[in-house]
């Protein structure tokens, strides 16, 4: 399978890591693109512009830490930091603007209610992307 765009949403966590690592090994064979964003959530009482400096600081190192996770692997990635109210349609709708072939998704173990929990994005972007979606998951325990 041969994919000329590679979308990788992070969150900042060990998954992150790994799956971007992941995203290099595919988009090396093919000198594919691999685009990282980050998506803060704003609350729908603030408007959609509105600048959180504590969080854009932290979407910010999070970007740099994973372009340094390329470098690692020796690819160069592009990053987006993008507001929006939910971010399962914002990383559908990113991915549609971008015509991307492939979104990458790393995702750490998570329980909710004594279950395993995949939250409320992955299970929209698997439900609505219109192209294929790669889960990455990170072993628990």
């Amino acid at each position: 399978m041969a994919f000329r765009k590679i979308l990788v949403p992070v969150i900042g966590t060990k998954a992150d890591e790994e799956a971007i690592r992941l995203g290099c090994q595919l988009a090396s064979k093919n000198k594919a693109k691999i685009c990282v964003v980050y998506v803060i959530t704003i609350k729908r009482a603030l408007p959609l512009n509105a600048e959180i400096e504590p969080e854009i600081r932290k979407a910010e190192d999070i970007l740099d830490r994973m372009e340094g996770v390329a470098e690692e692997e020796g690819y160069e990635i592009e990053t987006d930091l993008i507001q929006a109210r939910d971010a399962g349609p914002a990383i559908v709708d990113e991915a549609v603007e971008r015509e991307v072939d492939l979104i990458l998704i790393g995702i750490a173990y998570k329980t909710r209610f004594g279950q395993f929990s995949l939250g409320n994005v992955v299970p929209y972007i698997l439900k609505n992307a219109s192209c294929r979606v790669i889960l990455y998951h990170q072993p628990g325990k």
